[in-house]
């Protein structure tokens, strides 16, 4: 039941922050993407099922929220949790070397999958494919930046020992 009222707390607060302090980045041209931040940071730390529900129920509520195609963001980001969770247990999930290249990807692969769905003619490929690669290069070292932060200011790792696999107890 803990992890159920966790998961929706933490869907409700990315959802928060995407549509109210990052809209002003978005409007500039700067897309930071919270949701596959959030996403990596939460399979990292609960392993695959966890991660990919948690994904699912982010995309769900964030295709809901902006009004498109239902299970376009729900899609992507239940197999990112998935495959980060599984990898979770075999990476040094406190290196912040790891982290930078798990959200650069993250991010690549959920923004390509975006763009896939406004080809409608209105945007050139360059400029689509260079709003991915700008998307992936400002999330990841912003990400890492905060996980560095929350890891000084808790004065403990995030995601555990590295011996016990994600999800588990000690």
């Amino acid at each position: 039941m803990r992890g159920v009222l966790a998961l929706l707390f933490g869907t409700i607060v990315v959802l928060l922050l995407r549509s109210t302090a990052l809209t002003a980045f978005a409007a500039r041209g700067v897309v930071l993407d919270v949701l596959a931040f959030a996403v990596v940071i939460w399979a990292l730390r609960h392993g695959a099922g966890w991660g990919s529900s948690f994904g699912f129920a982010l995309g769900l509520f964030a295709d809901l929220d902006a009004s498109h195609w239902l299970g376009r963001h729900a899609l992507v980001l239940t197999l990112l949790g998935y495959v980060v969770g599984r990898l979770a247990d075999t990476l040094v999930r406190e290196d912040p070397r790891t982290q930078l290249v798990l959200l650069f990807i993250a991010t690549a692969i959920h923004q390509a999958w975006v763009v896939c769905f406004e080809l409608g003619g209105l945007a050139s490929w360059p400029y689509l494919m260079a709003r991915v690669a700008f998307a992936a290069l400002a999330t990841a070292p912003i990400g890492t930046l905060l996980l560095m932060i929350a890891r000084r200011a808790s004065g403990r790792p995030l995601f555990g020992d590295v011996t016990v696999a994600p999800g588990k107890a000690l």
